[in-house]
């Protein structure tokens, strides 16, 4: 493992606080390190992973498309790419999508179609909610004002207004005063900490943005694709958004996002506004096509299932390490815990019981296993993390 740091001290960019771990491969819920070491992988390339690593249908499905050929670019048709759309709205709404390689490229595309917008409108800026994270290209790091990512560089110009999570009231001031085009938001924050958005308040938001003709933008890159137990968050709500950004799990592991347009905003992209060499590429949006396959209304169903039994679990570890775990939220396979301990620590003490998890927003316990975890596995983390807290536990000095 060593010189494989090494080797990447001297040859990489400097832009990541790494784990000491150097993966061989992946198997199900498991990564295995350069060694043979075996990991449950508690947060799955970050939800991209949302079938785990190595999923013998993708698998199948990649060897397919990687016999046929690998990249075309816009200037043909693609089966795959107008087939997976197909499927995505049939998953959504009636609409029209344009494919990226990434979340942030998606939430960039969507700048710039809301601009689009409001040029014909007469109305300008997009309105976000603090402790948003967007992405880290310049036109999403201008939606994104947690001050550790957006410290440092430049910003467009272009109106960005905040508001606080909850605060309908301050939304119709500004709606009425600043008369945005847009409002982009996270139905459950992924860097902000695992943080819900309250039934009313979703339902608030989309009232408002109907009666100020406002466009209701969300971003669904963490949340999409199954990950709260529905295919995309914003069905857990009486809503139906004009736009939503999604990436991470969308691709089985390969590059995909982009945005799907309610047909109701159909038609301020005309050729030539905006594209990307690489959106979408055959063989991810064939294994894109696979993942919504197997990701059906029964294996929607299971994630429920699931989810309870890793919310039961960890109220259980809360109410025997009260000094240790706060508050327990989130929606599905996306779950914060408050920790009221080290963080660095537990991840570090976590690792040598070979479970990989996240920390976000400072504090936060970020879990996002793969959407095919199992009972038993879940019981495995749960046991890990109990171990953990005793440990940590025994170390408190009594005041």
């Amino acid at each position: 493992m060593e010189k494989w740091i090494d080797r990447e001290e001297k040859t990489l960019l400097n832009t990541y606080n790494r784990m000491p771990l150097v993966v061989s491969h992946g198997k199900g819920c498991y990564l295995y390190d350069d060694s043979g070491k075996k990991y449950l992988d508690m947060f799955s390339g970050l939800a991209v992973n949302a079938l785990g690593h190595c999923h013998p249908e993708l698998v199948g499905e990649g060897k397919k498309q990687l016999e046929k050929y690998l990249h075309i670019s816009n200037f043909f048709y693609c089966k795959q790419a107008i087939a997976l759309g197909e499927d995505l709205i049939s998953r959504s709404f009636p609409g029209k999508v344009f494919f990226t390689n990434s979340g942030t490229e998606g939430v960039e595309a969507a700048i710039k179609y809301l601009y689009k917008i409001g040029k014909q409108k007469g109305r300008r800026g997009i309105v976000s909610l603090r402790g948003s994270f967007h992405g880290r290209t310049l036109g999403a790091l201008g939606l994104t004002k947690i001050p550790s990512v957006s410290r440092d560089f430049p910003v467009i110009d272009y109106p960005v207004y905040e508001i606080s999570r909850e605060s309908l009231k301050e939304l119709e001031t500004l709606f009425e005063n600043e008369r945005p085009v847009g409002i982009i938001l996270e139905p459950v924050s992924g860097s902000g900490g695992i943080e819900v958005l309250s039934r009313e308040e979703m339902t608030g938001i989309s009232h408002l943005c109907k009666k100020y003709d406002v466009v209701l933008c969300l971003d669904e890159i963490q949340t999409g694709i199954g990950r709260t137990g529905k295919f995309f968050a914003y069905q857990h709500y009486d809503v139906v958004p004009d736009i939503v950004i999604f990436a991470k799990g969308a691709g089985g592991g390969n590059p995909l996002g982009g945005m799907l347009v309610h047909k109701d905003m159909d038609g301020y992209f005309l050729p030539g506004d905006h594209g990307t060499t690489f959106g979408p590429g055959p063989l991810s949006a064939a294994m894109g096509r696979k993942v919504l396959e197997i990701i059906d209304e029964d294996f929607l169903a299971d994630v429920a299932v699931k989810s309870r039994l890793l919310l039961e679990g960890l109220e259980k570890l809360q109410e025997k390490f009260p000094e240790s775990l706060g508050a327990i939220r989130g929606m599905g396979l996306m779950i914060g815990i408050d920790l009221k301990i080290d963080p660095s620590r537990l991840k570090e003490d976590i690792l040598e019981e070979q479970v990989l998890v996240n920390i976000t927003a400072k504090n936060v316990l970020r879990l996002l296993p793969p959407l095919i975890i199992r009972e038993v596995e879940i019981q495995e983390f749960l046991k890990a993390l109990e171990n953990v807290l005793k440990k940590t536990e025994s170390s408190f000095i009594p005041d």
